[in-house]
């Protein structure tokens, strides 16, 4: 709603359409072979198949998981908290975008049963309130850092980076908070977050000497150029699948005329479709790993 101005912006890739699946291999794009949908499927199957998959371990329930949205269509934040500034349904599974896909996926995945899916999906979203002023907006400044302190996501960038792996920042202050689309966000100046916010990446050029060591189930961030104007420098995420002898990024691709969709696209081919923006540079990627809260002390199924 409000936020849409801003989040067109930068938590989504630049439009471009998505290919057929009689054009998947020329454009890096696999057609989706997952016999289910999770939009699909009612509720009694849906409870089935997340009780089903929780003994499974977290990385395959989460490939499991995230291949059962492939192919659902692009919808620009199709979330919101069922009413006040952004009436938008706290939950739907018939559309994602970039973020809504991976928030979902690791809510279903973490799920023992389908009455945590809620629970999960509002200490994902939010930082401690479900509320529009309490929700994640922001990569860098509140999502990464609230689900890292919660348990949720471990930072393993330069764990897979090595030497290649360089310390980027993100500064919001007073002129951040001018620009239009930092405004877009409707946030008060008590909830205009400020500071600065540090992350290691792997640069852009850097990333495929690493790709095969990256874990199945890994979230892959894009960073961008660090603008002033800008709120946040992340502008995609999604899931990093080995497959066969390549690794390929599943994630929500935005598209022309409405025909965006969920797809598993080839990371090569993503990667040099990034490198040749050049009005906002894509300078490189972090990569999370992520956890089961239970394991690193904190409870994910509680009420926040």
């Amino acid at each position: 709603m409000m936020a849409a101005a801003l989040m067109a912006a930068v938590l989504a890739q630049v439009a471009t359409p998505a290919p057929s699946p009689r054009m998947a291999k020329a454009g890096g794009v696999l057609p989706s072979g997952a016999p289910v949908v999770w939009a699909s499927l009612g509720e009694r199957e849906r409870a089935d198949l997340i009780s089903g998959d929780a003994l499974l371990p977290l990385g395959e329930r989460l490939l499991r998981v995230s291949e059962r949205f492939l192919g659902t269509p692009y919808v620009h934040s199709p979330l919101g908290e069922g009413g006040g500034v952004d009436p938008d349904p706290t939950f739907r599974l018939d559309a994602v975008d970039c973020l809504t896909f991976v928030e979902q996926s690791v809510a279903l995945s973490l799920a023992r049963s389908a009455v945590e899916v809620p629970g999960l999906l509002e200490r994902l979203r939010y930082a401690n309130t479900a509320t529009y002023e309490d929700r994640n907006h922001l990569m860098e400044a509140q999502w990464l850092p609230n689900n890292q302190r919660k348990g949720f996501l471990v930072d393993v960038t330069r764990r897979l980076g090595g030497a290649d792996t360089v310390r980027v920042s993100k500064t919001l202050n007073a002129l951040t908070w001018t620009s239009r689309s930092s405004l877009a966000l409707g946030l008060s100046p008590a909830h205009q977050p400020r500071g600065t916010w540090s992350l290691d990446m792997i640069p852009l050029d850097r990333v495929l000497a690493h790709a095969r060591q990256v874990p199945s189930g890994s979230i892959l961030v894009v960073l961008r150029e660090d603008l002033p104007l800008k709120a946040t420098r992340v502008t995609h995420l999604g899931f990093v699948v080995q497959k066969g002898r390549r690794t390929w990024l599943r994630h929500a691709r935005r598209g022309v005329d409405g025909n965006g969709r969920v797809v598993d696209e080839d990371l090569e081919s993503f990667l040099a479709r990034n490198a040749r923006y050049d009005k906002w540079k894509v300078t490189g990627v972090s990569l999370f790993e992520v956890r089961a809260p239970s394991e690193t002390g904190a409870s994910a199924a509680s009420t926040p």
